[in-house]
């Protein structure tokens, strides 16, 4: 199954004139028939459930899936003869295809089963930390890295610095938390900076945060597992020199495939696995996973297709406009809480939210219970947020405006309660 833009044109029922390119670069975030047609290249969730909880893994496209399959036919017939002969030609054209992507050299990149394992390989191989530095991280870091950051007291014997970000935040005052707390920790020479949280869906000014820790020395290790496939951004715009991605999010590729970052001539400042000779200059050198999931990789730039054909700016713009649908309509309502702000630039397509009062992790799973139970929504609680527990609300863009008028409405009713 072929999946071209020339086939999301024809799905959508577009005039011929219109021009392919063009009409998916300005496909409308409001078009539901439009968005209904892209859904239909995609398989659908359980009969009767609104699926609000794309976050943990995004669903393959058809296509994707198709060769997918192929790949595990292939793999399964060839077994050794294809892992220890063609595949590594294979994957150098994988990772051709991802650099592209990133627009990053392919020599900057290697692959890792999530964006966890990428992450943690900058976390736990970063070599220019001494006894008597610091590192810093915030609240809405994921758990797997908070836990990584506080063992670098441990494993480095460094001093482990945490801050709270803002709540309501803003621009300006999470450029402000992270340069305070920079100016009160002079020591700090690493910090974690998550792209866009797991937790709330916050995506804080990533640019400007980067460029201030620059000038105080130290170096960003940036989380962008969420915000690959939901936002726009390059990571060389950014200025980041150290990124852990993931692929099974927003791109949909087949679970178990990441991407970590290094710029070129920072490679060296992070450790070779101690499963690879020291010497060893490359990349790859720093991440050693054994057998991987041959077909999944192979899958890789099937899933870029997918998502390239559908389209980074109308998928951004989707997820953005599904996200304000419910949680624009609710704010300010009585009893509710949403923890991300309305500004668009610090936000994709999740948000978080909390019933007033309710704020340990034992009332939200309730909660997150009783939206499935009563009203057939599927979502997820979060804990880890400073001002207490939520409910994550992740989207798809395949997702309908109904749908989020029907989360609305039961948000209405479960504040009454």
């Amino acid at each position: 199954m072929d999946l071209s833009r020339r086939t999301i044109l024809a799905a959508a029922g577009a005039a011929p004139a219109v021009g392919g390119m063009a009409l998916a670069a300005d496909a409308r975030a409001d078009d539901e028939a439009y968005w209904a047609k892209v859904a239909t290249l995609f398989d659908p969730p359980p009969p009767g459930v609104i699926q609000l909880e794309n976050g943990y893994f995004g669903a393959m496209a058809r296509s994707t899936r198709a060769a997918f399959e192929r790949n595990i036919l292939r793999v399964n017939r060839e077994t050794s003869i294809y892992a220890r002969d063609a595949y590594n030609a294979d994957l150098e054209t994988v990772r051709a295809r991802c650099a592209k992507l990133l627009q990053v050299d392919a020599d900057e990149i290697a692959f890792t089963r999530g964006g966890t394992e990428s992450m943690v390989t900058l976390i736990g191989g970063y070599n220019r930390l001494k006894p008597g530095d610091a590192v810093l991280y915030a609240d809405l870091d994921y758990d797997s890295m908070k836990t990584s950051m506080a063992a670098l007291e441990r494993v480095r014997g460094v001093r482990v610095v945490r801050i709270d970000l803002p709540e309501p935040a803003s621009r300006q005052n999470l450029i402000d938390a992270y340069e305070r707390a920079l100016a009160a920790n002079p020591d700090v020479r690493l910090m974690l900076l998550t792209h866009l949280s797991n937790r709330t869906g916050l995506v804080p000014p990533v640019k400007e945060i980067v460029a201030l820790a620059k000038a105080r020395g130290v170096d960003v290790l940036l989380d962008s597992g969420h915000a690959l496939g939901q936002t726009e951004f390059t990571l060389r715009d950014l200025g980041v020199e150290f990124a852990g991605l993931g692929l099974h999010k927003w791109i949909g590729a087949p679970v178990g495939v990441g991407v970590v970052y290094i710029k070129k001539d920072r490679i060296p400042d992070i450790d070779v696995s101690i499963l690879e000779a020291p010497s060893n200059p490359r990349i790859d050198a720093r991440v050693h996973t054994g057998t991987v999931n041959f077909a999944a990789m192979l899958t890789v730039p099937d899933a870029i297709a997918a998502h390239e054909a559908i389209g980074l700016g109308p998928k951004a713009r989707r997820l953005r406009y599904l996200r304000d649908r419910w949680a624009e309509a609710i704010r300010g309502h009585p009893g509710v809480e949403v923890l991300t702000p309305p500004d668009p630039a610090l936000h994709a397509g999740i948000t978080s939210f909390r019933l007033t009062g309710r704020t340990s992790m034992d009332d939200n799973r309730a909660l997150r219970a009783r939206l499935f139970e009563r009203y057939r929504i599927f979502t997820v609680e979060r804990a880890g947020v400073a001002k207490g527990c939520c409910i994550r609300v992740s989207p798809s863009f395949v997702n309908t405006a109904a749908q989020m008028d029907a989360l609305t409405a039961a948000l209405r009713d479960l504040a009454k309660a």
